[in-house]
C-alpha cells in the first residue's frame, strides 16, 4: 500500500515508518522544515514538506494517489504560555487532515488519540484499582489539562466524522518506551533520568508500558483488520506497573540502585504550582508541571484486550522494552 504518514520524525511515527517498510509497504512523511530525522534513518521514504495547519485543499494534493493514512502528528506539551497554537493544530488540524485524506480517496485512515481520552481507573470498594478499556465512560469533563483537551476535542471530531461514513479508525497508545525515542519523550525520559541517577524520589502512579514497535504494529494491524468507528488501546495486557515496579525492574536491569522515597502527591502538587508561577515570569517551561502532578494522581492502567482480540496486537514483555529502551539510550549518548 501507499501510506501517508503525519508525525513521522516523533517516536511513535518513526517507529511506525519502519514497520511499513518492512512489511513491503511505500511511505509518504509530512514533514516540517527542519525536522529532526534521526528516528527515520535507514528507511526509505518519500518527503513532503508541510504542516497540519496548511489547509485541505494543501494536504489532500500532498496525500493524492495514497491508499493508507497514518495521523499520528500532534502537538504535545503539559505547558505553554499559550494554548492557541495546539489547539487549532491537534483539532483544527485533525479535522482538515481526516477530511482531506477522505478526499484524496485513502481507503484507510487511522488516526492517533491518547489512553488520556479512555476513562480513568479509580480504585473500587475494596481499594483495588482495576483497568479500563475502551468502554469505560469518560466525557470532555473528565479532561484535567489543555493537551487532553485538545486530543479530546480531536477524538471527537474523528469520531463524527468517522460516524459519517469515513472509514477512520482510532488507536489510544498508553505508555510507549523502546528505540528511537530520539527527544526522548516523557516516559523515556523516566528511564533517562533513572540512568543519569537523577531520580531521588518518586510519584505513586502507575503506567501502562507498551514495547514502541508493538504499537507500531498495532496502528498496521488497525488499518488492516480495524472496524470504522472503533477505538482500539494499544498498550500491554501485563504493562500495568506503579511507578515503584517501574524502578525496580529499571534497577534489576542496569544494577543501579532505585530510589525509595516516595513524594506525597501533596507535597509535589505545591512544588508544582510554585513551579508553574515562576515560569510565568521567566517564560520558561517548569521542570514539574502541574498537569503532570495532577495527572499522577491516578494509575492509568487499562485493557488492551480488545486490540489483542480483534487486531492480534502483538505482546512484546514490558521488561525486554525497557531493557531495549536502555540499549538505545546508552547507545545514543542519553545516558552513560
Amino acid at each position: 500500500m501507499r501510506c501517508f504518514v503525519t508525525g513521522a520524525s516523533g517516536f511513535i511515527g518513526a517507529n511506525l515508518v519502519h514497520a511499513l517498510v518492512a512489511r513491503g509497504h511505500s511511505v509518504r512523511a509530512l514533514l516540517r522544515p527542519g525536522a529532526d530525522l534521526r528516528g527515520l534513518a535507514g528507511a526509505g521514504f518519500e518527503t513532503v514538506r508541510g504542516d497540519l495547519t496548511d489547509g485541505v485543499s494543501a494536504l489532500a494534493r500532498a496525500m493524492a494517489g495514497c491508499d493508507w493514512c497514518f495521523h499520528v502528528a500532534a502537538s504535545y506539551a503539559l505547558w505553554l504560555p499559550d494554548y492557541a497554537p495546539m489547539f487549532r493544530a491537534n483539532v483544527d488540524g485533525t479535522r482538515d487532515l481526516l477530511t482531506a485524506a477522505h478526499q484524496a480517496g485513502c481507503s484507510r485512515i487511522v488516526y492517533t488519540s491518547t489512553v488520556g481520552c479512555i476513562g480513568l481507573p479509580r480504585p473500587g470498594p475494596d481499594g483495588v484499582t482495576r483497568p479500563t478499556d475502551e468502554t469505560t465512560p469518560v466525557d470532555e469533563g473528565q479532561m484535567s489539562n489543555p493537551y487532553k483537551l485538545s486530543k479530546w476535542r480531536a477524538e471527537v471530531v474523528a469520531r463524527d466524522l468517522a460516524a459519517a461514513g469515513l472509514p477512520i479508525v482510532l488507536v489510544h497508545p498508553s505508555a510507549p518506551i523502546g528505540p528511537r525515542d530520539v527527544k526522548p519523550t516523557p516516559t523515556g525520559q523516566v528511564i533517562v533520568d533513572f540512568l543519569r541517577r537523577k531520580m531521588p524520589a518518586y510519584l505513586d502512579t502507575g503506567l501502562n508500558w507498551v514495547h514502541v514497535r508493538d504499537v507500531a504494529e498495532g496502528h498496521v494491524l488497525a488499518a488492516e483488520r480495524g472496524r470504522p468507528g472503533e477505538r482500539y488501546i494499544l498498550g500491554h495486557a501485563e504493562g500495568n506497573w506503579t511507578m515503584k515496579e517501574a524502578l525496580d525492574t529499571l534497577s534489576e536491569l542496569t544494577g543501579l540502585p532505585a530510589p525509595g522515597f516516595r513524594v506525597p502527591h501533596a507535597v509535589a502538587l505545591g512544588a508544582a504550582h510554585v513551579d508553574e508561577w515562576l515560569a510565568r515570569w521567566t517564560g520558561k517551561p517548569p521542570k514539574a508541571p502541574l498537569a503532570g502532578v495532577r495527572m499522577a494522581r491516578y494509575k492509568m492502567w487499562f485493557s488492551p484486550a480488545k486490540a489483542i482480540r480483534e487486531l492480534g496486537l502483538p505482546q512484546t514483555p514490558p521488561r525486554q522494552a525497557m531493557a531495549e529502551a536502555i540499549d538505545w539510550f546508552r547507545a545514543h549518548g542519553h545516558a552513560p
